[in-house]
C-alpha cells in the first residue's frame, strides 16, 4: 500500500504555508496484509510501525534510483480521526483526502459537563 505524508513548510519567497508531500511504499505480509485490505480504505489516516528498507536500482537508461520502503510490523487506523464502535471504524468527515475535524460531530464538540469523573484515576 502507499502512504502519503504532508509536511507544512513556509515558502520563503511568498511567505505562504505549503504542503510538501512525501510518499512511502508500505509492505505488509500474511494476516496483516489481509486485515489491512479488509479494514482500511483509500484516504484513511493510519499509524504504521516497522522497519525502513533502502532500495537502489538502475533504470534501463542507466540512471540510478533510490527509495525508502517500510516493511510493516503493524498498521492501524489513526484514532485521532476515527473511533472504533462495534468493531467498525467510524470516520469523521474527511477534508482533502485525509481525515478531518468535524465540528458538527458530538465526539468533537466540547461539552460543559466532562464525560468523566474528575476524581478518578486516568487509567
Amino acid at each position: 500500500m502507499g502512504v502519503a505524508w504532508n509536511e507544512s513548510r513556509r515558502n520563503k519567497e511568498t511567505q505562504q504555508w505549503e504542503d510538501v508531500p512525501s510518499y512511502f511504499d508500505i509492505t505488509c505480509w500474511f494476516d496483516l496484509a489481509e486485515n489491512v485490505a479488509a479494514t482500511l480504505r483509500k484516504g484513511d489516516r493510519v499509524v504504521v510501525t516497522g522497519n525502513l528498507k533502502w532500495e537502489s536500482w538502475q533504470t534501463a537508461d542507466g540512471e540510478s534510483r533510490n527509495k525508502v520502503k517500510v516493511v510493516a510490523d503493524d498498521v492501524a487506523p489513526s484514532l485521532r480521526w476515527a473511533t472504533i464502535e462495534n468493531g467498525a471504524i467510524q470516520r469523521t468527515q474527511s477534508r482533502g483526502g485525509g481525515g478531518g475535524y468535524d465540528a458538527g460531530s458530538s465526539a468533537s464538540t466540547p461539552s460543559s459537563t466532562p464525560a468523566y469523573d474528575p476524581n478518578e484515576e486516568p487509567f
